[in-house]
């Protein structure tokens, strides 16, 4: 079996973030949240790895490299526009082959891991094997309909009147005939060759097409709130660790890891919470479910439930809480006269100013 990883998008529900970094490698617990699904690959046992990617593919290319450090070997695959999931399967025809396979959009997580979904494809041996997860809103994904013996019947790729609650997330397992369906294809109402369609071409055809439940936690990791609560969960599972420097005047409560070349003076750590290596914390206080990625300052400030990327910087601000702080950013006081805020935002920016 391989895996077939798709990295590329843009990303546009975590924007201002993404116009100048991978939405799949936003870390989570300062992990791309990329690399958790390539370790849940590697895991269940699958060494060969086509990674699609996009205009990000320089930036993904570097932190994946050749995969050796997850345990597979990658092929990479561009695709040259986001022209939907069923296209990247399309382009991957001549890294597929035969071989069944494993597709994982690379901005989900998914707590457990693949290996018992691989386990029951490879014994049961139907032609496609989805997941399924009920939401609140299922027009955000793609809707499965099942009968009354819980046979998949028909999909719907963001329906407006969905069917079911029964959202399809971004792991599915196909056999050899999917080739056959995604050439049969054409582009939907948004332009695009949508995977739930090339599910319906397999069904209409007789094919055989399973689906299981997720028993754990899924989360498509598209927009902040859904980043923020991925990152609590992963932070929930922390082993305390203290690699870096903690000085006598600070106090660490609870799981809270300190990585190597990290530096904590006269603050206050309440965890879960990871300090990444070289960062500073300087008489400040940071509260559970905070990840501060490496090289990152917090001065004189608090910060609670929030992700903070490399090189970012914050320095006596008071309280912030429920944030994504991106790469480099720099988060400093107004002057106090005049009293006014002032900004410089991006597109698609978005602040929330207290009166």
């Amino acid at each position: 079996m391989k895996a077939l990883v798709l990295a590329g998008g843009s990303g546009s529900r975590l924007r201002p973030i993404t116009y100048s970094f991978a939405k799949q490698l936003v870390p989570v617990a300062n992990k791309p949240v990329l690399f958790y699904g390539l370790e849940a690959i590697a895991d269940a046992g699958i060494r060969d790895v086509g990674v699609v990617v996009g205009d990000t593919e320089a930036e993904i290319k570097k932190a994946v490299g050749d995969g050796s450090r997850f345990g597979v070997r990658v092929t990479y695959l561009r695709q040259d526009a986001p022209r939907g999931l069923a296209h990247a399967v399309l382009i991957a025809r001549d890294f597929l082959g035969d071989d069944d396979f494993v597709m994982y959009l690379g901005d989900n997580f998914i707590v457990g891991g693949i290996n018992d979904l691989v386990e029951r494809f490879r014994q049961e041996r139907p032609h496609a094997q989805i997941m399924l997860a009920k939401v609140s809103d299922p027009r955000a994904f793609g809707v499965a309909e099942l009968d009354g013996t819980g046979r998949v019947v028909a999909l719907e790729e963001k329906p407006e009147r969905p069917k079911s609650d029964l959202a399809l997330v971004g792991v599915y397992l196909f056999g050899p005939a999917v080739h056959e369906a995604v050439r049969r294809l054409k582009p939907s109402r948004r332009g695009e060759l949508e995977i739930t369609d090339t599910i319906q071409w397999l069904i209409d055809q007789g094919h055989r097409v399973e689906s299981t439940m997720v028993s754990g936690y899924w989360k498509d990791t598209g927009n902040v709130a859904d980043m923020l609560e991925v990152n609590r969960l992963v932070l929930e599972g922390l082993e305390p660790s203290v690699a870096g420097e903690v000085d006598s005047a600070s106090e660490l409560i609870g799981r809270v890891v300190v990585e190597e070349g990290a530096r904590i003076t006269g603050s206050r750590i309440v965890g879960p919470a990871i300090i990444g290596p070289g960062a500073v914390v300087r008489d400040s206080y940071i509260g559970p479910f905070t990840s501060i990625d490496r090289d990152c300052t917090v001065i004189d400030s608090e910060i609670e439930y929030s992700i903070v990327l490399r090189g970012a910087s914050i320095d006596g601000v008071g309280r912030i809480e429920v944030s994504l702080i991106g790469r480099q950013a720099r988060v400093t006081p107004a002057p106090s006269v005049p009293r006014a805020h002032r900004l410089v935002l991006g597109d698609h920016s978005k602040v929330q100013i207290s009166k």
